[in-house]
């Protein structure tokens, strides 16, 4: 079920915002009293509901496979350079434990 309307959220940031709104709603709805149009706004609260939650899926997933490849181009990047990646680990290692030592004598 994909909501293609144009109001559907393109970043995190306009999900997050969407998805404080709906919570708000929500909470609008409890403390309001029933009326006969109830059925009617929940029915539209869970359809939003819903597509907020197939869009942020949809976020999870591309970071996942972004996550992943980053992970495998660096995995292959290492292995074909095996002397060149522990040197870059080394200096950052001494670089960092200089820059902690200085933070730790003052």
């Amino acid at each position: 079920m994909k909501n293609n309307s144009k109001t559907t959220a393109q970043t995190p940031k306009e999900l997050l915002t969407e998805l404080q709104a709906l919570v708000s709603e929500a909470e609008h709805m409890m403390g309001a009293a029933i009326s006969e149009h109830t059925d009617d706004a929940m029915s539209a609260l869970r359809s939003r509901y819903d597509a907020a939650q197939e869009r942020l899926g949809e976020f999870y997933e591309g970071a996942r496979k972004r996550v992943v490849a980053g992970a495998k181009y660096t995995d292959e990047t290492i292995r074909a350079n095996p002397y060149q990646s522990i040197a870059i680990a080394a200096g950052v290692g001494l670089l960092v434990g200089v820059l902690l030592g200085r933070r730790g004598s003052k």
